[in-house]
């Protein structure tokens, strides 16, 4: 049981406008009512957090969102409804909470956390922060605020049933950055383009198929095509790279977009062409191109006995009504394009980029002998898609709540991690927390003493600009970066605008950088410093871009590697279910992974951003004890 000086008893009247705490005991209750606190993200952890923070005595809250409510949110995020469609969720959530105690001083921002306006001097004003966000951009950046402002963070998350609350203080804890978050789910380029064994082959296939045809112009996209890849290591064809061929999106202008002769180079041309690669098809199953007329006409025997009783998106396409959705949707992707020259985003919400993609999915997996799903399903493994649970939310903010409270006691001690699981443990526990809190990583780029990465890279080829997008700010989450050379201090990136834009195109060799190079970079906005040691590495077509590493140690030169008649490839037949985790709203499907070809480097083909990792694997030294003590 709690103790007695930390019970809490509410008086509500019947029409809950009005909550006073009787009982914190005196002196805590002045601490909550007059504690300052952030809360970041109106979402499905945020409105469950920011009520329980009224009703439990907060007055000072702000609340900082820049999403807007989408009718998908009204099942779990109660303090909107239908009529606040379209508007600011921190504005509404905020008018829905002072229902609860109208004297609570209560800002909303309708506005990015990553912002400038959000900085150091603004996150020192609070007591604690909350984070209640879906993104690893965001927290990143919060993460790093807290740490330089010395105010604690407290940190959440959901996935499905599981969830968990974990408490960040500098110098005290790990902070969000100290333990490498897993990386997005990737598969082989010429896997998806060649050789699909799995449905979600086939969708990542369309999806790239999607934005070569109707996206906006992206150099990435150029890099992944969606035609068949002579230079296949396995296919036995061409292995120049030099040799430019029509990419799908020009071939596609010059027919007009038209849906049959689309369809004839996809699902004809296309696959006779891959036939011709003999290379690919001594292991495994050969596609079965497709005729327009024929396919039109069939109707394969994929339908479920009681298909016909199903809604109308669980129901299972057969190919003809797969080809006749893809013309349709086809069209209708063309005219939207006609009226916005920019481009199309894919939004699994739009009917026609949905339709595309479906349709086209499982008609590449028909030619490959894949079972097809449904659009309801292919929807969910497309958006990456575990429904959220709203209990979970609620509990994970009940705890977040809990640790705020001990946080403004002083008690850290008692603000060990605390997790939220799908089913009981052996000892019939729910939720359970670790026995201590976890100590900070002498390692980590962010939290440590001397903060330092090393970065690998081909210095002869990454381009400054490059470097700038990929490794600062999209690996390294830096904002608005400055980065000098530590021997000479000659400064090579700067945050204000156009004064190093002569060196964009210029390679990191160029620019003086060899091996062994240190670079000293530093993000005024977020008041973080890093040392950057640069290593070269030659890399492979299909290698990414760098790699990255806390500690020089961890990146040895790769060694070639040997083949061996003793040890067969696997044809990928053989399969294992990896569970890819996100956030509270939009959560990674549970996906199957094919183990593929040792002949192959990984190579991320999917460019849309995918959310990050929030619940961790459940530690081994969790305390058993079922009271969590406030």
């Amino acid at each position: 049981m709690a103790s007695k000086d930390t019970e809490v008893i509410f008086k509500v009247n019947n029409n809950m406008t009005n909550t006073s705490p009787l009982i914190f005991n005196s002196e805590l209750k002045q601490v909550v009512n007059s504690s300052k606190v952030l809360v970041v993200g109106a979402g499905g952890i945020g409105c469950e957090l920011l009520k329980n923070l009224v009703l439990t005595g907060f007055e000072d809250i702000e609340v900082i969102d820049l999403d807007t409510i989408d009718v998908s949110n009204l099942n779990r995020q109660f303090l909107f409804q239908k009529k606040h469609v379209g508007k600011s969720k921190a504005e509404v959530a905020k008018q829905s909470v002072l229902q609860f105690n109208p004297n609570a001083k209560i800002i909303a921002h309708h506005a990015s956390v990553t912002s400038p306006d959000f900085g150091v001097g603004f996150i020192q004003k609070f007591n604690v922060v909350m984070n209640a966000l879906d993104n690893r951009v965001a927290r990143n950046h919060v993460n790093r605020l807290c740490l330089a402002a010395g105010v604690p963070l407290i940190e959440s998350g959901t996935s499905g049933y599981s969830g968990q609350v974990e408490l960040i203080v500098k110098k005290l804890t790990k902070c969000y950055e100290c333990d490498p978050k897993a990386n997005p789910k990737t598969f082989p380029g010429c896997t998806i383009r060649n050789t699909p064994s799995l449905l979600i082959h086939c969708i990542i296939w369309a999806k790239h198929l999607f934005n070569q045809l109707f996206g906006e112009h992206d150099p990435r996209e150029e890099d992944f095509d969606v035609s068949p890849d002579p230079t296949d290591a396995e296919s036995g064809g061409d292995p120049n790279p030099d040799v430019r061929r029509l990419s799908t999106r020009e071939w596609a202008k010059t027919v007009g977009y038209d849906p049959q002769q689309l369809f004839v180079k996809l699902f004809e041309d296309d696959i006779q062409y891959l036939l011709t690669l003999k290379g690919l098809w001594e292991d495994r199953r050969p596609p079965t191109p497709l005729k327009w007329n024929e396919a039109l006409e069939t109707v394969d025997n994929v339908l479920q006995p009681d298909n016909q009783n199903m809604l109308k998106d669980q129901k299972i396409w057969n190919l003809s009504e797969c080809v006749k959705m893809f013309q349709e949707s086809l069209s209708g992707l063309k005219k939207a394009l006609e009226e916005n020259n920019n481009g199309l985003d894919w939004d699994k919400d739009d009917k026609s980029s949905m339709d595309f993609v479906a349709s086209a999915a499982n008609i590449r997996a028909h030619i490959f002998g894949i079972p097809v799903k449904s659009r309801f399903d292919i929807k969910s493994m497309a958006g990456n898609i575990i429904p959220a649970i709203a209990t979970s939310n609620a509990v994970v903010a009940g705890l977040v709540v809990l640790n705020a409270i001990n946080v403004l006691r002083g008690k850290l001690d008692q603000c060990e991690s605390v997790y939220l699981r799908k089913a009981p443990n052996p000892r019939n526990i729910l939720i359970v927390r670790e026995k201590c809190l976890e100590q900070p990583n002498p390692k980590c780029c962010v939290c440590s003493e001397k903060p330092q990465v090393t970065i690998a890279t081909d210095l002869m080829k990454m381009k400054l600009k490059d470097f700038e997008s990929l490794v600062l700010k999209e690996k390294l989450n830096m904002i608005e970066p400055d980065v000098q050379r530590d021997s000479t201090g000659c400064v090579i990136i700067s945050s204000e605008e156009g004064e190093t834009d002569h060196n964009n195109d210029k390679t990191l060799k160029e620019l003086g950088i060899s091996d062994g190079t240190i670079l000293l970079a530093d993000d005024f906005v977020q008041n973080y410093q890093l040392k950057i040691i640069m290593a070269h590495r030659e890399l492979g077509r299909e290698d990414p871009p760098f790699f990255m590493a806390g500690d020089p140690s961890e990146l040895k030169p790769q060694k070639e590697e040997v083949k061996s008649d003793d040890h067969p490839e696997k044809n990928g037949d053989d399969t294992d279910e990896v569970n890819i985790i996100d956030d509270d709203d939009e959560l990674m499907i549970i996906e199957e992974e094919e183990e593929e070809s040792r002949k192959r480097k990984n190579e991320d083909i999917v460019p849309v951003p995918v959310k990050k990792r929030r619940t961790e694997e459940m530690p081994n030294n969790f305390e058993t004890n079922e009271t969590i003590h406030i």
